[in-house]
C-alpha cells in the first residue's frame, strides 16, 4: 500500500499515527491535551524591506511529527505527479532542485517584468481551508477525520505558522489552486508566470500587460495595480494582494525577481556584492562585521544593525559564488578556448572570488580553533586518520577521548569539489600548495586582527615534486630547505613538514610508512602501483583505491608503526608554535 492509498484508508487517529510512525497516545496527548501555546515558540525577524515576521517554532517533539507529515506529503505528491504526467513548472518556492535562482530564470531578458506579493500568504491558509483541502482535492479526498487531525498537526491559532516542517508543502499544496487558475490567464495573454511562495511574476516581451493584469495608475504612468481579472482570481482562491508590492520593472532599467537581477542573466545586485565585500573587509581588518538585512535603500535603512557571524557570511559568499559559477558555465568563453574545454578552475578569479579566498584564509587557517594539516590530496587524510587512531595512546596529546572514542586534536583539510578547488586552489599535489603557500602568506600579512593563532601545516611528499615547494620557502626562509628537515617554519603560522627519510634514504612519499605486505595487497587481481593517483590498469590500482579498499577496510590489521615518525614531527612543530607565540616571535 503506498503511502497516499494509507492516507485515504486512515480512518482514526491510530491510522494516522501508524503513518506518522509514532504512538497514538502521544499524538493524542499533543494535540488534545496540551495547550497550543506549550508547543510552539513566538518571536519574530526583521523583514528584508521593512517590518518584522512573526515565527512560530514547534518544540522538537512536534517538529518532529510536522516533518514526518512533511516527508509523507513530499511522497503523497511525487506519486499524484507520476502518475498523471504532471510536472509543476510554476511554483519554486520550498520544492526540491528548485529556489529563487530558478525563479528568477524564467524571466530572464524581457521587455517587462511585473511583481507582486501575496499579502498574509501563510496566515491566510487558516484550519477550514487546510482541512477542506485534504477532504475536497480530488487527488487526497481524505476522510472528514483524517483531515482534520492533519490539519490540527499542521496549524496553529487557525493557520499554518511559519517555522512548522509542513507549512511549506501544505501552503504550496493550496497555492496550487492558484497556480493553476493564473497558469490559465497567463497563457491566454502569451505570458510567461512563476509563484515563490507569496511572490508572484508575470513577464512578457510585448509592449505592455494587458489590462486583466495590470493597470498603470491615473496619476502617474510608472505607478501600477493588479488588473481586475487577476486580482479576481487571486481572491477567489483565497488570498488577497499586498498593494504596497505591486511593480512593473521595464527592460532598460534594473529588473529583479526575488532579489535577483534578469535583464540579461540571473545575476547578484551590485549592492549585494558591494556590502559583503564590504564585510568581509571589515572582518579581517577589525576581527569583526556589522550588517542589516539587505534590501531597498529607504526599508534597509529602518533596520538594525547587528553583528554577524562567520557563518552568515560564509552562506553569502558561497551564494555569490554559485550564482557566478552558473553563470560562468553558461559562456562559452569560460567553457572553451580554440575549441578546446578548459577546466573552471583554469580561468582567472574574478575580484568577488578572490574577496571569497580571503575569507577562507582568514576563517579556516588565520583564526582557526585547531591546528590544520593540509596534505596533497584526500588519500593522504585517510592514511593519517586510521594511522592516528591506531597509534592514539601514543600521542595523547593529539587526541581527545570521549566516551571510548577519538577525536583528533587538529583538522585534516578536507578536499572537496565545492568552493575548495576553484577558490583556494588546493585539488591535490604540490603544485597547490606552491601557490596556496603563496597566496595564504599574501593575506596573513594583510589581516590586522589580532587573534589566538594555531599552526598551520603543510604535510608533503620529500620527493622531487617537493623541489618547488623549497624553493618557494626559500623566499621567506632566506635559505633552500634541503628535505632534511624534520619542518620548517615558513612565515606567519604557516609550517612545510616534508615526509620522514626512512632508513637513510634521500627521499620520501607517505606511502613509505605502509610495510610491503599492506602494499602488496591485491584488488580484484590488480597490484598496487604508487604512482598512480585515480585509476591504475588492467592489471594495477592507484592510491585512491588503495586508500579505499585496503588502508580503510583493513586498518584494524595494518600495522601503522611508522607512521610515529609523522604524529612526532607534528606534536613537535605544535610546540614550537606554542613555545614561538610564547616568546612573541609570532605576534596574535
Amino acid at each position: 500500500m503506498t503511502l497516499l492509498a494509507g492516507l485515504k484508508s486512515a480512518r482514526t487517529i491510530q491510522d494516522v499515527a501508524r503513518l506518522l510512525n509514532t504512538k497514538a497516545s502521544a499524538l493524542a496527548f499533543m494535540l488534545y491535551k496540551e495547550s497550543p501555546d506549550t508547543l510552539y515558540t513566538e518571536f519574530s525577524i526583521p523583514k528584508k524591506y521593512g517590518g518584522f515576521r512573526a515565527i512560530a517554532a514547534p518544540i522538537p517533539k512536534l517538529k518532529l511529527v510536522q516533518r514526518k507529515l512533511a516527508d509523507i506529503l513530499q511522497i503523497c505528491l511525487q506519486e499524484i505527479n507520476e502518475k498523471e504526467n504532471y510536472s509543476d513548472k510554476v511554483a519554486h518556492g520550498f520544492k526540491r532542485g528548485r529556489s529563487i535562482v530558478t525563479n528568477a530564470q524564467c524571466h530572464k531578458r524581457k521587455r517587462l517584468v511585473f511583481n507582486l506579493d501575496l499579502e498574509d500568504y501563510f496566515g491566510s491558509i487558516n484550519f477550514g481551508r487546510v482541512r477542506g483541502f485534504f477532504m475536497a482535492d480530488r487527488n487526497f479526498q481524505l476522510h472528514p477525520s483524517t483531515a482534520t487531525i492533519l490539519a490540527q498537526i499542521a496549524c496553529y491559532k487557525n493557520s499554518l505558522p511559519q517555522g512548522s516542517p509542513c507549512s511549506p508543502i501544505i501552503s504550496n499544496l493550496v497555492g496550487n489552486i492558484l497556480d493553476v487558475r493564473l497558469v490559465r490567464l497567463a497563457k491566454e495573454s502569451g505570458l510567461t508566470y512563476t509563484r515563490y511562495a507569496d511572490d508572484l511574476t508575470f513577464s512578457t516581451n510585448a509592449q505592455s500587460f494587458p489590462e486583466s493584469i495590470a493597470v498603470s495608475s491615473a496619476d502617474s504612468l510608472h505607478s501600477w495595480m493588479v488588473g481586475k481579472g487577476l486580482n479576481e482570481l487571486i481572491e477567489r482562491s483565497g488570498f488577497r494582494v499586498n498593494s504596497s508590492k505591486v511593480r512593473v520593472q521595464y527592460r532598460h532599467s534594473r529588473q529583479e525577481v526575488t532579489g535577483l537581477v534578469v535583464n540579461k542573466r540571473v545575476n547578484i545586485p551590485s549592492t549585494y556584492r558591494r556590502k559583503v565585500r564590504a564585510m568581509v573587509y571589515s572582518l579581517v581588518t577589525e576581527g569583526y562585521f556589522e550588517f542589516k538585512e539587505i534590501g531597498e535603500k529607504d526599508a534597509e535603512s529602518a533596520q538594525p544593525t547587528k553583528k554577524g557571524s562567520l557563518n552568515q557570511l560564509h552562506g553569502m559568499l558561497s551564494y555569490i559564488y554559485q550564482l557566478d559559477s552558473s553563470n560562468r558555465k553558461e559562456l562559452s568563453a569560460a567553457n572553451f578556448k580554440d575549441g578546446v574545454p578548459v577546466s573552471e578552475r583554469d580561468v582567472p578569479l574574478t575580484t568577488t572570488e578572490k574577496v571569497f579566498r580571503r575569507f577562507l584564509f582568514f576563517k579556516n587557517f588565520y583564526s582557526t580553533q585547531k591546528p590544520v594539516i593540509i596534505c596533497e590530496g584526500k588519500t593522504d587524510n585517510i592514511y593519517l586518520h586510521y594511522a592516528l587512531l591506531s597509534l592514539a595512546t601514543r600521542f595523547p596529546n593529539l587526541v581527545v577521548k570521549q566516551a571510548q572514542k577519538y577525536s583528533f586534536a587538529f583538522s585534516l583539510h578536507r578536499y572537496s569539489r565545492s568552493s575548495t578547488e576553484r577558490i583556494l586552489g588546493i585539488q591535490g599535489g604540490s603544485g597547490d600548495l606552491k601557490m596556496f603557500m603563496l597566496n595564504y602568506l599574501t593575506s596573513y600579512n594583510f589581516f590586522k586582527v589580532k587573534v589566538k593563532k594555531q599552526p598551520v601545516i603543510l604535510l608533503i611528499d620529500n620527493d622531487d615534486g617537493a623541489n618547488d615547494i623549497f624553493s618557494m620557502a626559500k623566499n621567506y626562509l632566506g635559505y633552500k630547505p634541503t628535505g632534511q628537515e624534520p619542518f620548517l617554519h615558513v612565515d606567519g603560522n604557516l609550517y612545510l613538514m616534508p615526509t620522514p627519510l626512512l632508513n637513510s634514504r634521500t627521499k620520501s612519499t607517505i606511502e613509505d610508512f605502509f610495510d610491503d605486505k599492506v602494499k602488496s595487497v591485491q584488488v580484484s587481481g590488480r597490484s598496487f602501483d604508487p604512482k598512480r593517483k585515480h585509476n591504475g590498469s588492467a592489471s594495477t590500482y592507484g592510491k585512491n583505491e588503495f586508500a579505499r579498499e585496503v588502508v580503510a577496510k583493513q586498518a584494524n590489521s595494518i600495522d601503522f608503526s611508522k607512521f610515529s615518525y609523522v604524529f612526532k614531527n607534528i606534536e613537535d612543530i605544535i610546540a614550537d608554535f606554542q613555545s614561538k607565540v610564547a616568546a612573541g616571535k609570532i605576534k596574535p
